[in-house]
């Protein structure tokens, strides 16, 4: 009796909670209600770009065999274009180079040839200055015709041969009109200390003195006089030589 109730009260639950849930026709139900289901947004973001005609970013490696080859084709080219820009730089660092080391040989042989120049110009200042201070020794010797040796008597030309021979080492010939011939014709604007200035009379040259700078020379003048200072233009001279060689 006790069972029997029991099955009799489990019927009547199971049919109280069918109750509660209407029965509804899947023909009841209308055919947008149907359609309605909520799609994954993703699938459908993938969709709409397979219908647009994009693929998704991660396969176009992964599918294309060609892209990895114009990869690195495109890196290649783009090495290249490196190695040969900085091929030109370096060549352009190397010219540029070479110009500065050329620019400073040039001042330095500038500079040598400079020094050598100086040095010249002093050496050749120095000489003609011994042989200027040698030739003043003999100011106040006597004048004689012919002579050839300032402290016994000398005259004009054998003076400038006698103070050129033992002062400088340079040898010329005897006679004023003979030396004339010799060394290098200077004007009276570049002449220098021991150059010749020959002076003529009755159409010849008949007299030479020396230079000692300062517009003087000093000569064997006459017997009057003997070895004396003058102006080098108390006479127009007719000729002035460089006989040195400088």
């Amino acid at each position: 009796m006790r069972k029997n109730w029991k099955k009799l009260m489990g019927m009547l639950c199971c049919c109280g909670m069918l109750c509660m849930f209407p029965v509804t026709s899947y023909a009841d139900l209308e055919p947008q209600e149907v359609q309605m289901v909520e799609a994954n947004p993703e699938e459908e973001s993938i969709k709409r770009a397979e219908i647009e005609g994009d693929e998704p970013e991660e396969d176009i490696y992964e599918d294309s065999s060609e892209a990895p080859k114009v990869l690195n084709r495109t890196r290649a080219a783009v090495a290249e274009q490196e190695a040969i820009a900085e091929a030109k730089t370096e060549a352009k660092k190397q010219t540029e180079n070479e110009a500065v080391r050329q620019a400073w040989l040039r001042a330095e042989e500038e500079s040598s040839e400079e020094r050598a120049r100086s040095l010249a110009a002093a050496e050749s200042a120095g000489k003609r200055q011994k042989v200027v201070d040698f030739a003043l020794t003999f100011l106040g010797g006597p004048y004689r015709y012919g002579g050839n040796d300032p402290r016994t008597g000398v005259d004009c030309s054998g003076f400038t041969r006698y103070v050129l021979s033992n002062a400088a080492g340079v040898h010329i010939t005897r006679t004023a009109a003979s030396q004339s011939t010799e060394g290098v014709p200077v004007s009276d604007v570049t002449m220098q200390p021991g150059d010749l200035l020959f002076y003529s009379g009755g159409g010849r040259i008949n007299h030479v003195a020396m230079y000692i700078g300062g517009g003087k020379v000093v000569h064997a003048s006459s017997v009057k006089t003997g070895i004396k200072i003058s102006p080098w233009n108390y006479r127009t001279p007719v000729k002035i030589v460089n006989v040195l060689g400088d």
